[in-house]
């Protein structure tokens, strides 16, 4: 599961944040209860942004990388002490050098087919992208038939505002991007729209 045990499997993506604020950021994410981070690799140096990330933050928080599109660049994350590799996509070839190398894999897929080509080579949390084109009836009907021991997350057009049916449709957890982060936000700002889709989360799936 992309979050540490006692965080909601929410994953933040920082994408186009920058390594002189990366610890920045990721304090206000993991104060504000937010167990999973990633660092889109079309960001800033992403590299040196993960490896900061996970130095300062790797033991209370997964961290890594997404928009993760070939092996080459799975070595690369691991090389800087990365453990979560996203993708937007399903490549079977990224998928198994992640769980190779015993990182958590949680690629991208739109229909039963991609899920099932991510299942086999290895990844047992997938993201359904961009979910808002989807819809919540989507990931319950492909929930059916996948192995109950696959979670699926909903990445894409997710927040805090909407949370209701998509957890009403099964789903392990969220991915969310620009509501919590945009290149310009401060992390006072961060803060307080992690604290906001934190406290909706913990109040969809506690009724």
């Amino acid at each position: 599961m992309p979050s540490t045990a006692q965080t909601p499997p929410i994953v933040a993506i920082l994408r186009g944040v920058k390594p002189e604020e990366i610890l920045d950021m990721a304090a206000a994410l993991v104060e504000a209860g937010i167990g999973a981070i990633e660092v889109p690799m079309n960001s800033p140096d992403p590299l040196v942004s993960i490896g900061k990330l996970c130095a300062a933050y790797g033991d209370k928080a997964l961290c890594g990388a997404g928009t993760v599109l070939t092996p080459k660049v799975v070595d690369e994350v691991a090389g800087v002490g990365g453990k979560l590799i996203v993708t937007p996509n399903t490549d079977a070839s990224v998928i198994a050098r992640a769980v190779e190398l015993g990182l958590t894999a949680m690629p991208g897929f739109a229909t039963p087919s991609e899920a099932f080509v991510a299942v086999a080579a290895g990844a047992r949390s997938l993201k359904l992208f961009p979910a808002g084109t989807f819809g919540p009836g989507h990931i319950k009907a492909v929930r059916d038939v996948l192995p109950k021991d696959v979670s699926v997350y909903a990445v894409g057009g997710v927040g805090a505002a909407n949370l209701k049916p998509w957890v009403e449709a099964g789903v392990a957890g969220v991915g969310v991007g620009g509501e919590l982060y945009r290149p310009g936000y401060t992390a006072e700002e961060v803060s307080r729209r992690a604290k906001t889709l934190v406290a909706a989360w913990t109040a969809e799936t506690t009724r």
